[in-house]
């Protein structure tokens, strides 16, 4: 997949540009659906499948207060949609600038003149240009004068079994209260959090004899305090483990962390960059009356977690 992440990258139109539009947070299966039709028109045509995102978040730059936690940064978003298949991804820097563009010039100056727009994929609901101004209606309008042809996906709203709609936002909620089952089939895939693994309190090894990883965070967003069966990808691998997230009641320090006891390894891993993709929720966090008891839960809940994790 081509990135390019200026748009003075780009220095002629690309064959039979057939592109989607959005910030495509979580890159969820309803994102991926968009992909796909993309990729399945730019084939049909000889073409080429671009996806156009922004960065920062809009909401980053026009939103001050109560701004939400992004599900997937840059990177991760960069990596899940080259595994998607799509040509090219433009990731615009969103200023306010850009922002006051209005939706008749963003779809000749950009989409058409430079990118060469062919066919464009979208949501029943999508909008766009300054103050959302644009919509299907304007993109119809303007298509017999450019030459491109406006493809209307019906969205997939709802998963099996769920009753909630498709959303960033739903995925994010489901993520903060620990549901990560249910944000796993939006996603399609587990929910995951990347850091670097730090030197901890030395607790897990010193004290218990169940060492653990501890992650430093490079994501916003972090599910809810409690014990997790996950998988750890590090150093080319991917190991079982257990995650503990939150502030350890039973030693009263009101340290938040994020430690993974990853099961049957015992590398030196500090420094190295670790991803944490969350399975199930195991349980709340408890305050022990001591180490022994807390050794014996944790013993407990490696059991669970292989469990869950073979099956």
């Amino acid at each position: 997949m081509l990135l390019i992440d200026q748009l003075d990258q780009i220095t002629q139109p690309f064959k039979g540009a057939v592109i989607t539009i959005g910030n495509f947070d979580g890159v969820h299966i309803g994102h991926q659906a968009l992909f796909y039709e993309v990729i399945e028109k730019a084939y049909a045509i000889g073409g080429t499948s671009i996806a156009m995102t922004f960065e920062p978040h809009p909401l980053r730059l026009l939103q001050q207060h109560n701004r939400p936690p992004l599900i997937t940064l840059l990177e991760q978003k960069v990596e899940l949609i080259e595994r998607s298949g799509i040509d090219v991804l433009i990731c615009v820097p969103f200023t306010r600038e850009f922002a006051a563009i209005p939706a008749a010039a963003f779809v000749e100056e950009l989409l058409v003149r430079k990118i060469g727009l062919k066919a464009i994929v979208v949501g029943e609901d999508y909008a766009f240009g300054k103050n959302r101004e644009g919509d299907i209606g304007l993109l119809k309008e303007l298509a017999p004068r450019f030459g491109y042809e406006v493809l209307v996906t019906s969205m997939i709203r709802t998963v099996k079994g769920m009753s909630e709609r498709i959303s960033s936002t739903a995925i994010r909620e489901m993520v903060l209260e620990g549901k990560v089952e249910p944000a796993c089939k939006m996603l399609g895939r587990h929910f995951q959090v990347r850091g670097v693994v730090v030197p901890g309190r030395d607790r897990g090894g010193r004290l218990l004899g169940i060492p653990t990883a501890n992650l430093k965070l490079e994501d916003e967003l972090c599910p809810k305090s409690g014990i997790y069966a996950v998988t750890a990808e590090i150093a080319g691998g991917l190991h079982q483990g257990v995650a503990n997230i939150g502030y350890s009641p039973t030693f009263e320090d009101r340290q938040f962390t994020v430690e993974v006891h990853i099961l049957d390894f015992h590398d030196d891993i500090y420094g190295q960059k670790m991803r944490v993709n969350f399975v199930k929720r195991l349980r709340d966090e408890m305050k022990f009356a001591g180490i022994d008891a807390l050794k014996r839960q944790i013993e407990l809940d490696i059991d669970c977690a292989r469990r869950v994790l073979e099956n």
